[in-house]
């Protein structure tokens, strides 16, 4: 096992984890209600095809990381999840600046396309939706050396942070063709 990277303090730390949840999850349901009107000087919608490009980068890091753990490499383990956490970050920051600079795209397909479009639209945003803070207590739990309190979370926070990840591609894949 890998040493503690900071002390444990439980009390803070649910309050910190607490409050940035809130505040992302304010910041993002408010972005309906936000568009910045200004010409960057390119498409914006490439913050779209960063965002799935980051989506899947983090998928990967996060099936290299189980491999990892289940091999009892910690180092590498620690590292993987460290970097699909910094990446996360950054496809929120992008992820934002699309929603502020390009708006809504309206779904176009018909038939079971969007059954299943809408299918996967949801589960995405109601699983995006109370991901972050299970990822953040679980980096927690492992960063502070409660590593069995981690291994319990982690049970639940990687399938469904893989799943979000992963439907967040395909939301991309089934709506850039509206985009205009």
């Amino acid at each position: 096992m890998l040493s503690p990277v900071f002390k444990k303090n439980d009390k803070v730390a649910r309050m910190l984890i607490v409050l940035v949840s809130i505040l992302v999850f304010g910041a993002i349901a408010m972005l309906s209600r936000f568009k910045v009107s200004v010409n960057l000087g390119f498409d914006v919608h490439v913050f779209a095809t960063v965002n799935a490009i980051i989506n899947s980068c983090v998928s990967v890091l996060l099936i290299l990381a189980f491999i990892a753990i289940k091999k009892r490499n910690f180092k590498l383990h620690r590292s993987l999840m460290l970097s699909a956490i910094l990446l996360s970050v950054l496809f929120l920051i992008s992820y934002i600046a699309h929603h502020l600079f390009a708006g809504d795209t309206k779904f176009g397909g018909e038939g079971g396309i969007r059954y299943f479009y809408f299918f996967i639209l949801i589960t995405h945003i109601l699983l995006a939706s109370i991901i972050l803070p299970f990822i953040l207590f679980t980096a927690y739990r492992a960063l502070s050396g409660d590593y069995v309190k981690h291994k319990k979370l982690a049970r639940y926070t990687f399938p469904l942070w893989l799943y979000v990840s992963i439907t967040g591609v395909l939301v991309y894949l089934l709506i850039s063709p509206y985009y205009s």
